[in-house]
Formats: C-alpha cells, sequence, structure tokens
C-alpha cells in the first residue's frame, strides 16, 4: 500500500451556477449569444443571478483548480484549496461545497462580491452559453500568500488563469519550489498562454514538474503541431500532458512517450473534462504508477464527466471509475482504498 501523498491548488474561486433553460429567452433579455461566454459586470451579474436564484439550479464550487482539486478529494489524496470569496452567501456556498468533499478551504475575503460562472444549458445538444463575473476572486494578491498555507502539501496545482497577476502566479511557484513541492500548471486558455508566452516559459521552465495542455495551448505555447509541441513542454519539465479532446491524449516524460486511448463514453458535456482528467492524473502520479497508466487514469474519469451536465461527476459513475481504475492498478499491483 502506498503512503498517500496531499495536494494543494490555488485558483479562481468561483461559484457556477447551472441552469437548464426552457428556450434562449432569457439569453436574448441579458443580450448573451448562444454558445458564448460573455464577462459581466457586477451589476449585470447581480441581475442574472437573482432572476436564476427563482428557478431550479444547482451551485456548485468552479474554476479549474477547484475542479481539479475536488477530483483529487473524491480519490481520496489530502487536498486544499486557496482562493478569494465576497463576504457573501455565495462565497459560502463556495465554502462549504469545497468541505462537503473532505476540501480544507484557505478562503480569504475580498471587498467585490464572490465570482461566479453562471452557466445556462439549452436546447437539445446541452448548448452552453456562459457569464461570468470573477469579483473577489481575482483581488487575490501575491501579499497574501503565507507559506504556512502551503506547508504539509506535496503538490500544488495552478491554473493557468492566475497568470492575470503575474507577481501572485510566481510568488506561489517560488513557495513551493522553496518547500520542495510537485508543482503542476494547467494552461487553461490559448489567449492567456498568448498575451503571457515569456513570462509563462520562464515559469515552466525554472518552476513547473507538470504540464497540463490542450493542442491549442500547447501549439501556442511552442509555435509547433501538438506532437513536437509535446516533447518541446517535456524537454523543460518533468512531465508534459496534451490534452485532443475526443482523439485521446499523449504524455511525455524524458523520452518515454504515449499516445492514450480516449475511453468509451456517451459525450454530452465536456465541461471540466480536461480539470478532471489533471485530478485523475495527479492522483495516479502521487502512487508513483508509470506514466502511461497515469495518463489513462485521468481519461477513465475525464470519460465520466463528459456524460454529465457540468463539471461534476455524479456518484454512480465515480463508483464506476474507481472500479474501473481498481482493475488498472491491480494489473501493476498497486491496491489503494
Amino acid at each position: 500500500m502506498q503512503t498517500k501523498k496531499s495536494i494543494l491548488g490555488i485558483g479562481n474561486a468561483l461559484t457556477d451556477i447551472l441552469a437548464i433553460l426552457p428556450d434562449e429567452r432569457m439569453l436574448e433579455t441579458f443580450h448573451l449569444p448562444c454558445g458564448s461566454m460573455q464577462h459581466v459586470d457586477m451589476h449585470t451579474s447581480n441581475k442574472i443571478w437573482q432572476t436564476l436564484r427563482t428557478m431550479g439550479v444547482q451551485y456548485v464550487a468552479g474554476g479549474s483548480a477547484a475542479n481539479t482539486i475536488t477530483g483529487t478529494a473524491v480519490f481520496g489524496m489530502r487536498s486544499g484549496f486557496i482562493g478569494k470569496v465576497g463576504d457573501d452567501e455565495l462565497g459560502s456556498l463556495f465554502k462549504a461545497d469545497l468541505e462537503r468533499n473532505g476540501i480544507h478551504a484557505t478562503l480569504l475575503k475580498g471587498t467585490a462580491s464572490s465570482g461566479r460562472a453562471m452557466v445556462f444549458v439549452t436546447g437539445a445538444n446541452a448548448e452552453r452559453t456562459f457569464a461570468v463575473y470573477l469579483g473577489a476572486a481575482i483581488e487575490l494578491t501575491a501579499e497574501d500568500l503565507d507559506p504556512e498555507f502551503f506547508r504539509g502539501y506535496d503538490y500544488l496545482h495552478i491554473e493557468g488563469y492566475l497568470v492575470q497577476n503575474q507577481k501572485l502566479l510566481r510568488r506561489a511557484v517560488e513557495i513551493a519550489k522553496s518547500l520542495g513541492m510537485t508543482i503542476s500548471f494547467d494552461m487553461a486558455s490559448y489567449n492567456v498562454v498568448e498575451s503571457n508566452a515569456a513570462f509563462l516559459h520562464d515559469i515552466v521552465e525554472n518552476y513547473v514538474d507538470i504540464v497540463f495542455a490542450n493542442e491549442t495551448e500547447a501549439e501556442v505555447f511552442t509555435g509547433k503541431p501538438p506532437r513536437e509541441a509535446l516533447e518541446d513542454i517535456a524537454a523543460v519539465c518533468g512531465v508534459a500532458v496534451v490534452k485532443l479532446g475526443r482523439e485521446g491524449s499523449m504524455v511525455m516524460s524524458g523520452n518515454e512517450y504515449h499516445f492514450i486511448e480516449p475511453w468509451p463514453a456517451e459525450r454530452i458535456d465536456a465541461t471540466g473534462a480536461g480539470d478532471i482528467y489533471a485530478s485523475g492524473f495527479l492522483y495516479a502520479h502521487s502512487l508513483g504508477l508509470p506514466l502511461k497508466v497515469c495518463g489513462e487514469v485521468g481519461t477513465i474519469i475525464a470519460s465520466k464527466v463528459i456524460e454529465v451536465v457540468g463539471p461534476k461527476v455524479d456518484i454512480p459513475r465515480w463508483k464506476a471509475a474507481k472500479q474501473e481504475i481498481r482493475s488498472l492498478m491491480a494489473a501493476y499491483g498497486v491496491f489503494d482504498n
């Protein structure tokens, strides 16, 4: 039996407010093009939320890093999260949702309202439209980070959106590096990579051990197609992962390369698939499993989240995933509860 390792995530603390709409009238009311992702101001955000509160909506702690950390917690890793929320109901909901999953939440209080991602699902194809208000989430600063928040954790997982504040991101990796933590970084968005290329190259080359990127992010980061991009990223950090969506994923460490086939699934909604892939990969990596198996564990759990609407895997699918993963791990002589 392997000793369980622990993981800390840091990112934008956003409560996902998921609403399934009968038609697109509400989208038209708030000038939200169907299928788009729009940043909205506090006034518009509050108007939308007040409307949604009268409906049957689902509230879950969201944001890229929080989604990944929720996954690692369900896998059984001791998991923590650092973020900033407002002194309000949504901030309390965010904290309660993390704690319900056994995550130690270090949530600092900002002056703005809590960040939220309002997700509207419409039509037979479950088309998703986003209205995002970052609010207090982006008030997290480098000065807020105390090394004590990091102490005792083995891994630090960072979402790329934090590059909005380069001082914050650099402070986080410097603390983690000084404590000997394994640092994983999800590139998050190709436009984030594009607008911060030089800074991100410095961070990846000097601090990061594991990089997660989709094929577009990898191409923008390296200027090369996905397979060559994977090699370039692996050359400057310990482990590189390039996710190919429906086509599977590629993983590389040193000269070791594996293509990971996609796991069978009925694809409904891809929200959170990359985040939950990272949770499976990091869980397997923490157990010292072979690189190929880490990718396969990530793929198995990602296949479950695309079968549901929203970024969280339901209990029956978690049970099925854990059984499939146990069988996979048993073939390598690893047994984990």
